[in-house]
């Protein structure tokens, strides 16, 4: 009885089974197509492997468009206009992109830069602390210091 009941309870969480392809050919192709472009909802992955509604919804739009026998480039090129070079995995390198070709790298580069001048000049403070003590400041260190042990002792 739990087992039928378990069972009941777990069946409104299923999903209904994506239909079969009408022409596998075509899957193929969408396929291959939406491995190299982004799923706007969730940005990590490509819109071949989201189960996002939206990629749902983009995968329909190509169908449709690769119905009308529209090339690959040309459903390309109306993503882009759409939704932005963002769509794109591998966005072209053009003025607007340039940040995020070569932003990385800047970073690392003006990180390294902060981190060698702040070694650096923190060198030259602990070099200039460092100066030995004369012969007066050693015999009053000392004094104190017994100063101390006394003070203990007590």
């Amino acid at each position: 009885m739990v087992l039928i009941l378990s069972l009941v309870a777990f069946q409104g969480y299923a999903n209904e089974a994506v239909p079969v392809a009408e022409d596998p050919e075509l899957e193929n192709r969408l396929n291959n197509l939406a491995e190299n472009l982004r799923c706007l909802v969730c940005q990590n992955e490509t819109l071949a492997a989201s189960r996002a509604d939206f990629a749902n919804d983009m995968r329909r739009e190509i169908r449709e468009q690769m119905h009308m026998n529209k090339s690959d480039e040309e459903i390309v090129d109306f993503l882009v206009a759409r939704y932005g070079d963002f769509i794109l995995f591998n966005p072209p390198f053009k003025s607007i992109t340039w940040l995020l070709w070569f932003g990385p790298f800047t970073l690392l580069l003006g990180g390294g830069a902060a981190l060698i001048f702040y070694l650096r000049r923190r060198r030259i403070q602990i070099k200039e602390k460092d100066v030995p003590l004369t012969e007066n400041q050693r015999l009053q260190a000392e004094s104190l210091i017994k100063e101390m042990n006394k003070d203990q002792s007590i």
